[in-house]
């Protein structure tokens, strides 16, 4: 009794998976990189600054740091005093502008100039986590990762894809419930419809056309864990 119970919650879990994919390929067929970038030096540059930061405050940002730097060469010879006072209004400073400085360090040292194609050698760039090594693997290099930002987590709370605990566990779900090949697309539908529809502060798993469809009887507001 107790597997069949566990089959059927598994059959309903890959359904509502299955229909929340198709109407986010409805709704975002073919989603924009949303960070401003020229190649994969300055995409990892513009994904650090987005940490705890809006990708609109960013491109804005952006712009002016890439004239002043836009390689790890150029960036390495300038002061953190000179990078923080660009990269401030992104929050977190100096940090960020102290991560951007010694990574380009690095990468002069122990890459010959680049950005390295792998998961361990990204993570140990100061500054960058698995979030942001995550998404510098998909949009550079078009390897297959499922990053998940507070949108992404929220999201799959509200459409009972996770349960929650952390955004490690999020991804470990969402990976087991996506096939491979939609994953680098999905994370990106998934951020702008949480962004346009479903506002952490808005939708509460009521009102979007996603909550709606997935949980019609739904009553009460979905309260999410923090990521």
């Amino acid at each position: 009794m107790e597997q069949n119970s566990y089959i059927l919650k598994r059959m309903r879990l890959k359904e509502r998976a299955n229909q929340i994919d198709h109407m986010l390929n409805e709704l975002y067929p073919d989603p924009a990189i949303p960070l401003d970038h020229k190649d994969s030096y300055t995409l990892l540059v513009a994904v650090l600054l987005s940490a705890q930061c809006t990708d609109a405050r960013v491109n804005k940002v952006t712009p002016k740091l890439f004239a002043l730097a836009d390689s790890p060469q150029t960036m390495s010879r300038k002061t953190v005093e000179s990078i923080n006072e660009i990269v401030r209004p992104c929050g977190l400073a100096p940090r960020k502008a102290q991560a951007i400085h010694g990574l380009s360090e690095i990468l002069i040292e122990k890459h010959g100039g680049e950005v390295p194609s792998s998961f361990d050698e990204l993570e140990e760039l100061p500054g960058v986590g698995h979030k942001t090594a995550s998404v510098v693997m998909i949009q550079a290099f078009g390897h297959p990762a499922f990053p998940v930002d507070t949108h992404i987590h929220r999201l799959a709370q509200r459409w009972k894809l996770t349960n929650g605990k952390n955004v490690t566990q999020t991804e470990k779900d969402l990976k087991r419930l996506f096939p491979k090949e939609r994953w680098n697309k999905l994370h990106l539908q998934i951020i702008y419809y949480g962004r346009e529809h479903c506002q952490a502060h808005v939708c509460h798993g009521l009102e979007c056309r996603i909550c709606k469809a997935c949980f019609p009887d739904r009553k009460s507001k979905v309260k999410t864990k923090k990521a």
